[in-house]
């Protein structure tokens, strides 16, 4: 069977399986214990589209989770399933990022591609972050200022209340105008992707940016 699990998808049942191991903890009855399974397997089965049996059958095994032994032998049945972020050449990489002269590439040996809905970097000392993202089946690249809040706040991106800063980058409205836009985010991009449950955040904050990625 193919990969065919995004990453936020399995962030969200991730989040299900939290909920079915409180409610086996903190309640006897049987009758609630049911219904809870039934909201949960709903919930899950409508993050996906399309799913073969085998794959409907795979994803079913959410809602036998008790405990934490459970949680543990489905997500990691689950997670061979889930569908990498693409990896991507330095060459490539450097190519999104054409008006940067002092490019960075970031370390990526160790990061799961499986737990990627986006890419994303910092480069402290020029104050600046990078992001790739999907669209279709092209990648696009999108940089601009950041300057981390002294306190926290809720990330346009993952929707989670955590340590954020100002991404402001200039859109070109016309060709003698410019303007800046701005939304608060997360610091840490790979935190920002383990919270990840829905893409369609992450679309908002491209769209109110005005970027559109190419194929």
């Amino acid at each position: 069977m193919n990969s065919f699990i995004r990453s936020d998808q399995f962030n969200f049942i991730k989040n299900q399986t939290v909920h079915l191991i409180n409610g086996h903890s903190t309640v006897n009855d049987t009758g609630v214990i049911q219904a809870l399974k039934s909201i949960s397997e709903e919930k899950v089965f409508n993050k996906f589209e399309g799913l073969t049996g085998p794959q409907a059958d795979l994803v079913k095994k959410v809602t036998i989770i008790e405990d934490q032994a459970d949680a543990v032998l489905v997500l990691s049945q689950l997670k061979h399933y889930v569908i990498p972020f693409p990896e991507i050449p330095e060459e490539k990489l450097k190519k999104l990022f054409p008006q940067e002269k002092k490019f960075k590439v970031p370390l990526l040996r160790n990061v799961d591609r499986r737990e990627l809905s986006y890419l994303g970097w910092n480069d402290p000392a020029a104050h600046r972050k990078f992001i790739v993202f999907l669209e279709g089946s092209g990648l696009k690249g999108i940089t601009g200022d950041f300057i981390k809040s002294l306190s926290k706040g809720i990330c346009s991106i993952c929707n989670e209340y955590e340590k954020v800063g100002m991404f402001t980058t200039t859109i070109k409205e016309s060709e003698h105008h410019t303007v800046k836009r701005g939304n608060y985010i997360c610091q840490d991009s790979m935190t920002c992707n383990q919270k990840i449950t829905s893409l369609q955040p992450l679309h908002e904050f491209l769209e109110r940016l005005e970027v559109q990625g190419e194929n």
